[in-house]
């Protein structure tokens, strides 16, 4: 039997924060009739000159455990002067800006720019991009050998065999009141380790351009003495401590959180003998906003 399989892209995912992009510079096929060409175009008449529409977006916040969400009707509002704020917003957990997510995406849209500029057989009209990241701080390991995210879920133990894994956003775990004022000194000579060790393999692979040396750290023992906060504390002091990990990673770790970009909604794709321009140009235009939010 011929049938279509659909994917639970969120599955993985403990607090998924979910936007839908349409993209393109149109949102009509090249058979629709004047009168659907018009009522595509009052919907959003910045469609060709932005490239790309907010359809709607949830976004987990933090501080409050629980989502924000917006409409389609939210990203109509957006104008050229306005998108960059819009879009940002889904990219922000509440008490920061989730940088890594944004370059993570940046990546993925990358890849799917590069196969829209080497294909000339498909037209793609009023088909989205869906990005899915994490909004829970709970479930996330940094690989540092190869500056991979992977989730995992279990109690912190440091480097793992191999040496080349280290957990820094799982490590919370209730304490008793007795210890309360051990927890922020704690917290920042983890914090403080994590990035020496990180800089430590960073140098390894880039010798050539960095200078950084680290010397005499306690690879196995990292977070020994770290990982303990309570949940009453969580908008207290450690908050602060909390985003140097969870919101300020290195750029080379950003680049690989666990994010998803994928291409969603096919009902409107023809053949073609040259590239999809317009879609290309959404893309382009995308990845140029985001790059912006990046970068300020």
């Amino acid at each position: 039997d011929t049938y279509l399989k659909l994917e639970d892209v969120t599955r993985k995912f403990n607090k998924p924060c979910i936007m839908d992009v349409k993209i393109g510079q149109k949102s009509y096929d090249p058979y629709a009739s004047a009168e659907k060409i018009q009522q595509q175009v009052s919907k959003y008449p910045l469609m060709e000159e932005i490239g790309f529409l907010v359809l709607g977006m949830r976004v987990y916040h933090v501080s409050s455990d629980s989502y924000e969400m917006q409409n389609q009707h939210y990203g109509r509002s957006l104008t050229k002067e306005t998108v960059k704020d819009g879009i940002s917003k889904f990219f922000h957990n509440g008490y920061c800006l989730r940088k890594d997510a944004i370059a993570a995406s940046i990546q993925k849209i990358e890849k799917i720019l590069g196969w829209f500029e080497g294909q000339e057989q498909l037209n793609f009209y009023a088909s989205s991009l869906l990005f899915v990241y994490e909004g829970s701080c709970q479930a996330t390991t940094v690989r540092l050998s190869d500056v991979t995210l992977a989730e995992k879920r279990g109690v912190p133990k440091g480097l793992l065999p191999g040496g080349d894994i280290l957990e820094y956003n799982n490590n919370i775990h209730v304490i008793n009141s007795t210890e309360n004022g051990k927890i922020e000194a704690s917290v920042s000579k983890g914090l403080s380790k994590f990035y020496a060790l990180h800089k430590k393999s960073y140098s390894k692979r880039h010798h050539s351009q960095l200078s950084l040396k680290v010397e005499n750290l306690e690879q196995d023992n990292v977070w020994k003495s770290s990982t303990c906060i309570t949940q009453e504390h969580l908008n207290g002091n450690v908050i602060p401590q909390l985003e140097k990990v969870f919101c300020h990673m290195p750029a080379e770790i950003k680049e690989s959180a666990n994010v998803e970009v994928r291409m969603i909604d096919f009902a409107h794709v023809f053949p073609s003998n040259a590239k999809d321009e317009g879609y290309i140009y959404g893309l382009k235009n995308l990845i140029t906003v985001l790059q912006n939010i990046l970068d300020n």
